[in-house]
């Protein structure tokens, strides 16, 4: 099982910007699909980005592609998300997760994907 702690939430104006960070440890974390989900109340979880390890290869939703950058550090085991020109449409809690298993991501996926989530962090845009 991989442990995943996210950080970087906050309240911030629209059109600001925010970098999320996630820490993992455990369970070869570091040769494990990572990826950013988010979820607003009543809907489902969805797909922001996922970084594939080793190779570094990034799958985005590219509806929000001109707005955010992922990026991960495998020394470190850690990946990050930065988001700009936030929109209150973006207000969300921000999730990173997990596969189960060693190895590429080959595309973002949906959330049942991922066996491994952290508690998520709390992103508030204000217009």
């Amino acid at each position: 099982q991989v442990l995943l702690v996210e950080s970087g939430g906050g309240s911030v104006q629209a059109g600001g910007s925010l970098r999320l960070s996630c820490k993992a440890s455990g369970s070869s974390s570091r040769n494990k699909c990572l990826a950013w989900f988010r979820q607003t109340p009543g809907n489902e979880r969805e797909g922001i980005a996922a970084i594939s390890p080793v190779t570094g290869n990034i799958y985005y939703n590219m509806s929000m592609r001109s707005r955010i950058t992922a990026s991960r550090d495998n020394a470190q085991n850690m990946m990050y998300l930065q988001i700009h020109s936030l929109k209150p449409e973006d207000t969300a809690v921000y999730y990173c997760a997990a596969k189960s298993v060693s190895g590429h991501c080959y595309s973002l996926g949906v959330a049942s994907a991922y066996s491994d989530w952290g508690q998520g962090t709390q992103v508030t845009v204000s217009s």
